[in-house]
């Protein structure tokens, strides 16, 4: 889970990776490096942390020449330190190699080149990959490369430059996403597109077991089998504004905010308003297999396993087929039970999670239809599901997802709509759902509009150290989102629960110190969830509430509400998740959390 850029022109080299690796820096932010060709010698300068102390660094040591590569790590091997920070060397020093990914054999291959004399000086697992280059190395480092990458379980993408070809990037992809971008004399790598679109628009995408090799001439790419394939560069469309802050303090507040323009671009050009259905590009050509499904099976990780619940919700409720959730990191080690008659559905922000792609390749495997729900265009998961939708939330950098969800959930409701109204809803519900949906974006504009008001509460629950969130029905991921949302960004512990399971087990941990966050928004099972609030108010605990406008019941039960417009029950998530978003957000600012990078955590997790 890292960052990878490179460069080969006639432009100076550090510069152009140092800007890189800032685009690049929510991949992984425990240590960087840079590495230039400098005639026949390879100069480096890497340091722990964030980039702004390698960029201080570069301001003592400049590094001079056109080639170069640079990466910003996340640590799976070995703590964030200088040493165990990339890129790493062979013994004798002529290879320099950057890693983004997995050696899952490292082990075993460090007792080999142990018993053959290599001394190792990083606790990480991508040393070991240089010394293999170097053992394998006979006058031809593209050969050793291409020998070494036989040996190696696991995943990769991966940056060479070395004393031996002076004029040469070697990169090589198996799991961990590389793009190259081609200019005029000038080529890039990169581990995505961000770092690229200031110079050229004109990408092309490694696919597994393919390796390019990038000289002044040009670039060649070829299977790690060296078989030579051709490869047709595409357009980069999206504009830069799209990965700056805009104005905001933190991209996440951004991105917060965009969610009105993102939750309609999910839903723009799909949605026939006076016949209540719904059309997708994406699932044209295997609709009717869709409509039929036995079973759907979702698989995902991180908050789009929680967009996945309520998927699960809204396919059982409207189109009555059975729905199962999985963890992708689960699903293929147990032996699913999956048939040519199911329906497996990854969904993934990135479209590059490790987990979720193996997830999606076993129901591949067992005969399953697949299909993507994936933000990034061109990503693995678009390109090996048999169908998809694209959620077009466009580029999000903060690494706590926001708009990705909300876009997410859009597309399942959309998907839902497309499937029932094919199978048994009628055409008034029909056009009901689909005008409910297209006033969202309006009513979460609403919401944001209590920005202020939110923050203003935040403070006085900001140096708690425990919270509980509490939902049931549809409420219930949301639930599970806003727990999610306050651990990852303010390193609060909290936990996200169905409601009435509260008082078998997690009702021990409520007293006067437990802030209790409840979706007690109007709906069938309303007068249920206010028993939950008695059950919590008996005994001492401090009620948050998120309601439905007009409510005036609820405020003799909580300490604050937070009130969001009135919808249809089954959309409520779209609503209910946008002051949890800004709670989460506001608490982590004033405990002085970096909330758009926080610590141990990666935007795209290419292990796993």
């Amino acid at each position: 889970m890292c960052g990878i850029v490179g460069y080969l022109g006639k432009q100076e080299a550090a510069p152009i990776l140092l800007g890189g690796l800032k685009r690049l820096e929510y991949r992984g932010y425990d240590s960087a490096g840079i590495a230039v060709m400098n005639g026949g010698d390879v100069n480096v300068v890497k340091e722990v942390g964030k980039i702004r102390n390698l960029e201080s660094a570069l301001d003592t040591t400049p590094l001079k020449g056109f080639i170069g590569i640079g990466h910003t790590r996340w640590a799976t091997h070995g703590e964030p330190n200088k040493t165990n920070a990339h890129p790493h060397v062979d013994g004798t020093g002529n290879i320099v190699l950057f890693h983004n990914g997995i050696i899952e054999n490292y082990a075993s291959l460090n007792k080999m080149l142990q018993e053959k004399g290599h001394v190792f000086i990083t606790e990480t697992d991508t040393e070991i990959l240089a010394h293999l280059i170097e053992e394998f190395y006979e006058k031809d480092l593209e050969k050793a490369i291409r020998h070494a990458l036989h040996e190696v379980d696991g995943t990769y993408g991966l940056a060479v430059i070395s004393k031996y070809d002076p004029n040469k990037i070697y990169v090589a992809r198996k799991g961990s996403p590389i793009v190259i971008g081609v200019g005029k004399d000038e080529y890039f790598v990169a581990s995505d597109v961000t770092p690229l679109v200031n110079y050229t628009r004109d990408v092309f995408y490694l696919e597994d077991y393919e390796m390019a090799i990038i000289t002044p001439k040009g670039v060649t790419t070829k299977t790690i089998e060296n078989k030579k394939i051709e490869k047709k560069t595409e357009r980069v469309t999206f504009e830069l504004e799209a990965i700056e802050k805009g104005g905001f303090d933190h991209f996440m507040l951004k991105e917060i905010y965009q969610q009105p323009d993102t939750i309609m671009d999910a839903m723009r050009g799909r949605i026939l308003k006076d016949e209540g259905i719904v059309k997708l590009g994406g699932l044209e050509k295997i609709e009717d297999r869709l409509v039929k499904a036995n079973k759907i099976v979702f698989t995902a990780s991180g908050t789009s396993w929680i967009a996945a619940l309520i998927g699960e919700y809204l396919i059982e409720e409207f189109c009555r087929i059975p729905v199962e959730v999985e963890y992708a990191s689960e699903f293929r080690y147990r032996n699913p039970i999956i048939d040519e008659d199911d329906v497996v559905i990854a969904i993934s922000q990135s479209g590059e999670t490790a987990d979720t792609l193996a997830a999606l390749r076993e129901g591949k495997r067992k005969g399953a239809l697949t299909l993507g729900i994936v933000n990034s265009v061109g990503s693995t998961i678009a390109r090996e599901t048999d169908a998809g939708v694209y959620i077009h939330a466009g580029h999000e950098i903060g690494v706590a997802s926001t708009k990705a969800f909300t876009s997410q959930v859009t597309v399942l409701a959309l998907i839902t709509l497309m499937i029932a109204r094919r199978k048994n809803m009628s055409s008034e519900l029909g056009k009901a759902m689909v005008n409910e949906l297209l006033k969202i974006p309006e009513k979460v504009q609403i919401i944001l509009h209590q920005n202020d008001y939110i923050r203003d509460f935040a403070r006085r629950y900001k140096d708690e150290r425990n919270f509980l969130y509490l939902g049931r029905g549809y409420n219930f991921p949301v639930a599970l989102e806003g727990a999610l949302k306050l651990k990852e960004i303010s390193y609060i512990h909290a936990e996200g629960y169905a409601a009435a399971e509260m008082k078998h087990g997690p009702i021990a941990l409520i007293d006067k110190d437990m802030p209790v966050v409840f979706l007690a928004t109007k709906d069938v099972i309303y007068d249920k969830v206010i028993s939950n609030i008695e059950e919590v108010k008996a005994r001492g605990g401090r009620i948050i509430c998120i309601a439905t406008q007009g409510d005036e019941k609820i405020q003799q039960y909580a300490d604050h509400v937070i009130y969001i417009p009135d919808t249809l029950r089954a959309l409520t998530p779209l609503l209910s998740v946008i002051p949890l978003q800004l709670l989460s957000y506001h608490v982590a600012v004033m405990r002085g959390c970096d909330v758009d990078m926080p610590r141990n955590l990666a935007k795209s997790v290419t292990v796993e």
